[in-house]
């Protein structure tokens, strides 16, 4: 797969490789960031469209912009040192199809972003900008967040916002500083994302990279420092799902999630493979796999991963938020060769912007995958997994003990979190309405005790456990199978069937 996409795109835009240069300079942009200068770098894209597979060059220096419409057949090339500087004025920002944002299109092709310069988008400038005219009176109270106390996300632009568009090329770039989310890739085809570096810590839902119902998405070689999630596949249409999508050898950090299928999930993620990622000092999951929304998640291989330093390893999640359609499906998920160590502090205490604390007293949660009554997640795969919890499970901070098993809320429509059901009775794994589960090899430990078994199957059949391992001072049998059926185990002796 990952050599028919990199085709595709070379065929798509082999054309750009002789491109006519536009030096923005000749068009009237000044290099102080401080003169405006959008309308003569619009021009310059203007010119190279017009020409047809033209190079619009960013020389050294600071330039100062608002919105910019890119076209077919335009490169946006940024040279050492040279910095799209996005302006912190809100009248300066235009969009075209969904949100606003700094460099934007919809319904183009052939488009290409290359570095080794840097765009920024002096995002928290901007942002309260935008938050002081909520308190001026000129800003619309519906788009405000009373609770949060700022700005609704929706309002607050992004670096690069991609709508309806094709062969769309980002390499060697720098994306700093957005107000909102930094790119959003919406309804298109054929993307290629290497060696793109993200640095945005500057305000609420900075996330890294966001693709939504696309085809044919190759995403390598990138790191991602990010005060959301870092890399996250989303669908928005009922009508459309991300297909045929490809992420390697990428490095996240991120104060929410670092690698997240949704939490928007309406059409669905089909045919995804995820592999070789390294993630830390990440506040919520490394990997977060996520379904809620009525639509179909199949056919995910994720492999070789390396997480330190987070605060859950893996959450999976079939949920059902709309109640107005029947609850979708996710099965045919792979994942393989996963390390991960979890923290007992929370691992973004260095970062500007920190995911929100939680309201209620709990203790380290386990790994967690749940699916709904009567619609259970189908045919998941765990192998060759280890992870290593810090243990000092308390139960006179917060308990939910065995005894208690069927106490464990559901919360079907609730907004889905490793969190979501507060303190679990289990600190490894907790498993519940699955059928069709195969866990070999994994291994888990603890460094300290806890008062909760290591795994929870609830619900649970067609389960395949083979060469589990699991390390700590355990007080309890360290596997305990309640209302689940056809197991097969190597190890009957560690388990407790309720």
């Amino acid at each position: 797969m990952r050599q028919i996409l990199f085709s595709l795109f070379f065929i798509g835009c082999q054309c750009l490789l002789y491109a006519q240069e536009f030096n923005i300079l000749d068009y009237g942009a000044v290099p102080d960031g401080k003169t405006l200068c959008t309308s003569g770098i619009q021009a310059a894209i203007e010119a190279a469209h017009l020409y047809g597979n033209g190079r619009v060059v960013f020389p050294a220096g600071s330039f100062l912009s608002g919105s910019l419409v890119i076209k077919s057949g335009v490169e946006l090339h940024l040279l050492q040192d040279a910095v799209l500087l996005g302006s912190t004025n809100p009248d300066h920002y235009i969009k075209l199809n969904r949100w606003k944002a700094l460099v934007i299109a919809d319904g183009e092709s052939d488009i290409m972003i290359t570095g080794p310069g840097t765009i920024d988008g002096q995002g928290r400038q901007l942002a309260l900008h935008i938050d002081s005219l909520f308190y001026a009176g000129k800003l619309d109270s519906a788009d405000y967040n009373f609770v949060e106390m700022r700005p609704m996300h929706y309002i607050r632009p992004q670096l690069i916002e991609f709508v309806n568009c094709k062969n769309i090329k980002l390499t060697n770039v720098t994306l700093r500083n957005a107000a909102c989310w930094v790119q959003t890739y919406d309804l298109c085809d054929n993307i290629i994302l290497d060696h793109v570096q993200v640095d945005s810590d500057a305000y609420w839902n900075n996330d890294g990279i966001d693709i939504q119902d696309c085809k044919k998405v190759r995403i390598t070689n990138c790191y991602i420092n990010a005060a959301d999630d870092g890399i996250c596949l989303k669908s928005q249409s009922r009508d459309h799902f991300c297909d045929s999508i490809y992420i390697a050898h990428c490095t996240v950090r991120s104060s929410a999630s670092a690698v997240k299928f949704g939490t928007v999930s309406h059409g669905g993620f089909k045919n995804v493979t995820i592999e070789h990622i390294k993630v830390f000092d990440t506040f919520r999951s490394a990997l977060a796999i996520e379904c809620v929304d009525g639509g179909t998640l199949e056919n995910i291989l994720i492999e070789n991963i390396d997480a330190v330093n987070t605060g859950n390893a893996i959450f999976i999640r079939l949920g059902d938020r709309s109640k107005t359609r029947e609850p979708g499906l996710l099965r045919n998920v792979t994942l393989r060769n996963i390390k991960v160590e979890v923290a007992f502090e929370r691992p973004d205490y260095a970062y500007e912007i920190r995911g929100p604390e939680l309201p209620f007293f709990h203790n380290t949660f386990p790994s967690s995958i749940t699916g709904l009554p009567g619609h259970p997640v189908e045919n998941l795969t765990l192998e060759n997994i280890e992870i290593i919890y810090p243990g000092r499970g308390n139960n006179g901070l917060a308990n939910m003990p065995v005894s208690r098993l069927t106490e464990v809320p559901e919360r079907e429509a609730l907004y889905p979190e490793f969190s979501m059901f507060g303190e679990l009775p289990s600190w490894g794994f907790y498993v519940r309405h699955v059928e069709g589960l195969t866990m070999k090899n994994v291994k888990i430990s603890i460094a300290a005790p806890d008062y909760r078994p290591a795994m929870i199957f609830d619900d649970v059949h067609l389960l395949q456990l083979k060469a589990i391992a699991v390390h700590g001072d355990i007080k309890l049998k360290p596997i305990i199978l309640h209302n689940s059926s056809d197991i097969k185990t190597d190890d009957e002796q560690s388990i407790l069937r309720m």
